[in-house]
């Protein structure tokens, strides 16, 4: 495939489970890029499990070494899946702007109530006090400000969201496979 140099890389944002890394996995060999789930390097790097992280560093700590880990990614031609939570790291966003094109995968919140499992396992921060529709709705315009691109996955696979994505991109950025 052809490079293109504004497409160097690309990160996929969304809250949890809205597919980031069956999508991500999934673009990543069709573009023939490197797929990078940032969750796995943060254990990586951190030695820890990333519940182990909020249980002992609490969610600002962990917020805080998402954000430190995400803004130091230095990666190319990758599909970037970093933690639905991300977007509360103000340099983990500007710098994976300034690395990659933005795409927001947009589910509705009944589609991430029934996917989502053990909230805990899955590492998603929750304050206090704090239902799952709350985080919903905060982190929704965050998504929304940073996204280049959006794609609404209502009533469409993981396939069908690489292949609209593909189309989007190829558009935008003048692709050949």
């Amino acid at each position: 495939m052809r490079r293109n140099q504004n497409l160097d890389n690309i990160t996929l944002i969304g809250m949890p489970a809205s597919g980031k890394s069956t999508v991500g996995v999934l673009l990543a060999k069709r573009l023939g890029y490197s797929f990078v789930d940032v969750d796995i390097v943060i254990q990586e790097q951190e030695g820890r499990l990333l519940k182990e992280i909020i249980a002992e560093e609490g969610q600002e700590g962990f917020l805080h070494v998402e954000n430190r880990v995400n803004a130091e990614l230095s990666v190319h031609n990758s599909v970037i899946a970093p933690g639905g939570s991300v977007i509360y790291g103000k340099e983990a966003m500007e710098h994976l702007k300034k690395i990659s094109t933005v795409v927001y995968l947009k589910l509705s919140y009944e589609a991430v109530e029934e996917r989502l499992g053990n909230l805990t396992d899955r590492g998603v921060v929750l304050k206090d006090g704090m239902t799952l529709k709350d985080l919903y709705e905060e982190r929704i315009p965050y998504y929304e400000q940073y996204a280049d691109i959006t794609v609404d996955e209502t009533g469409i696979d993981a396939g069908g969201i690489v292949d609209v994505l593909r189309n989007i991109l190829e558009e935008r950025f003048g692709l050949e496979t």
